[in-house]
């Protein structure tokens, strides 16, 4: 089966104007499946801005047809259920006719398309990348929130975590269903190799900087701890402006080298940032992936990682060392003997090994592979 289809992306996390950054990996995995089919994208969300009870605005950008419901904020719990089913229902007017159904975010969305399944005899396969279902996140998922989700997994044609470790975790929780690990997208046109200037060590970490996730205060600790044996480095931070750690950075009095803290960066801007390091750190508690893992390989940029997400499967590849949780002293280790560590390894290898794992193409391949295996069914 060659046939063009028409995919609806059900969307629980979206870019849009109320969170412009929030799902851009969904949005990514959508552009992704546009090389081989029709895509049109729904998300639904609320705006404190909003005049009118729904708001829809729909465009084309990237190849697809992307429609956003923004609701007015609601007090009462049932009359925003029924404001959502309704936005819900004018904008699946606005698709028409589809082939199958990529839910992302299992919850609440899931039950938009275990109903719209019911109704129009569609497929649905399932993608899946919150933090939450790792029990190394603690998060404690509501019990109603369970019963549904394990409903709305097994009736799915597939579950697509984005990363084995993902799979395994949802598993052990007692979420059944046809497992099916599909990656994050790495836009390999983007990421890709510069010639380095070998001038000092340029470290690089990319997140939310949330400490309890990131580990952000551990990776400033062992900066401190780099004064001791380097005359000069530098530690960027991407993600925002570090103001939550101003009093420790004050405390540590990081002379010989620079830690800077950067706001969220556009892919160009970040793809600039990883080519330049020397290293790029992630130095995690759990993650379901960490993209930009890949990302820096892509770029030429070896990487330094905990055992965590996609660094798991990564663990037997020359471009990414494996360290230990919250291990600080192997960290600093590892960071000294980078130039040892990652001797004589070639760029543009690096590069081809992520575009064979991780391009649009490869990942659009694996997804049009379900969406057939699903309408055979």
């Amino acid at each position: 089966m060659n046939n063009k289809l028409h995919v609806l992306f059900l969307c629980g996390w979206y870019p849009s104007r109320v969170l412009p950054t929030n799902g851009d990996f969904i949005q990514r995995h959508a552009e992704a499946v546009s090389l081989n089919h029709k895509v049109t994208v729904i998300h639904l969300i609320t705006d404190k801005n909003c005049r009118q009870n729904i708001e829809i605005i729909s465009k084309k950008e990237k190849g697809l047809n992307v429609h956003i419901a923004y609701l007015k904020p609601q007090k009462n719990y049932i009359r925003k259920i029924r404001l959502f089913w309704k936005a819900y229902k004018l904008l699946l007017k606005k698709v028409g006719s589809f082939d199958v159904i990529h839910l992302n975010e299992i919850y609440p969305f899931g039950v938009l398309a275990r109903l719209t399944c019911k109704k129009y005899q569609k497929p649905y396969i399932i993608s899946e990348h919150f933090t939450g279902y790792l029990k190394a996140s603690k998060y404690k998922i509501p019990v109603l929130q369970k019963l549904i989700s394990r409903h709305i997994t097994k009736k799915a044609f597939a579950i697509c975590p984005v990363s084995d470790f993902l799979t395994e975790n949802m598993k052990k929780s007692g979420f059944k269903g046809n497992y099916v690990t599909v990656p994050n997208v790495v836009d390999t046109n983007l990421f890709i190799p510069k010639k380095k200037e070998h001038t000092f060590l340029k470290l690089v970490h990319v997140s939310n900087l949330k400490d309890n996730h990131k580990n952000i205060s551990g990776m400033l600790r062992v900066a401190k701890r780099l004064e001791d044996t380097l005359d000069y480095f530098e530690w960027k931070f991407i993600g925002n402006n570090g103001v939550e750690f101003k009093k420790l950075i004050h405390v540590l009095n990081i002379e010989k080298g620079k830690v800077s803290f950067l706001e969220h960066q556009t892919q160009k801007e970040l793809a600039a940032n990883l080519q330049e390091a020397s290293v790029c750190i992630s130095f995690s508690n759990y993650e379901t992936f960490g993209i930009v893992i890949p990302e820096a390989i892509a770029s030429g940029t070896l990487v330094i990682s905990t055992n965590t997400g996609i660094a798991i499967k990564l663990k037997a590849s020359l471009f990414c060392k494996v360290i230990s949780i919250r291990d600080e002293d192997d960290l600093f280790q590892n960071i000294l003997n980078c130039e040892s560590t990652f001797i004589n390894l070639d760029a543009e290898e690096m590069h081809t090994f992520v575009k064979q794992e991780f391009s649009k193409k490869v990942i659009s391949n694996k997804f049009s592979l379900l969406y057939y295996q699903s309408l055979k069914k």
